[in-house]
């Protein structure tokens, strides 16, 4: 794409975006683009807020730190390249395993992961493929480690994210310069690149 499909809002716009803004510094050091396009239409912009709120609530087995990395699981699935940025620096600034980062990709053999991590990134890998593919075995080993309301959780990052991979997939979201360095430092070797979400200065 040459530009965004829209341009975001500046920050400083209205006093929606400004809290909006302020919200987002402490989770990821910067607001996304994203939410600053949602901002034309303040009411769906609030609502994904809510929504990303309760999603990502840490209940206590389902961690932050395994949130950011199943949606991580969700957007590379997806294809969106924005998304997988924001996943990898979330996943560190909310306290992930640099190993396990590492190798993220080798999550089935590398011993620092768990069964029960296996069975969650299996079915967020099935949970986001379009046609859908989870399976008996899927939910059967989901079921083996995590209970009823835990699979809730997961299964909320992943509808949440495939919200979030088709906004920014289509509207070209301008990924910013904090989540490309931590998308290169991780996932680069996997050959991971901006894409469509970086453009040159006009």
């Amino acid at each position: 794409m040459k530009k965004p499909l829209v341009a975001p809002l500046d920050r400083n716009a209205t006093s929606e975006a400004k809290e909006m803004a302020d919200f987002y510094e402490e989770t990821l050091g910067f607001t996304p683009n994203s939410l600053f396009t949602m901002m034309h239409r303040p009411r769906i912009a609030k609502a994904f807020l809510e929504m990303n709120q309760a999603v990502m609530e840490n209940k206590g087995r389902v961690t932050s730190a395994l949130k950011r990395q199943l949606a991580y699981f969700c957007s590379m699935t997806a294809g969106c390249r924005y998304c997988e940025a924001h996943t990898i620096r979330a996943a560190v600034r909310y306290g992930s395993d640099e190993d396990k980062l590492n190798h993220i990709w080798e999550y089935k053999t590398y011993p620092a992961f768990t069964d029960a991590e296996r069975a969650v990134f299996d079915f967020a890998i099935a949970a986001s493929s379009i046609p859908n593919f989870v399976t008996d075995e899927n939910a059967d080993e989901l079921r083996k480690y995590w209970d009823d309301g835990e699979i809730v959780e997961i299964l909320g990052v992943i509808a949440l994210f495939g919200y979030l991979n088709r906004w920014n997939d289509s509207m070209g979201t301008q990924l910013e310069k904090p989540a490309a360095d931590d998308a290169k430092e991780y996932l680069g070797q996997n050959g991971w690149e901006v894409g469509k979400h970086g453009y040159d200065p006009e």
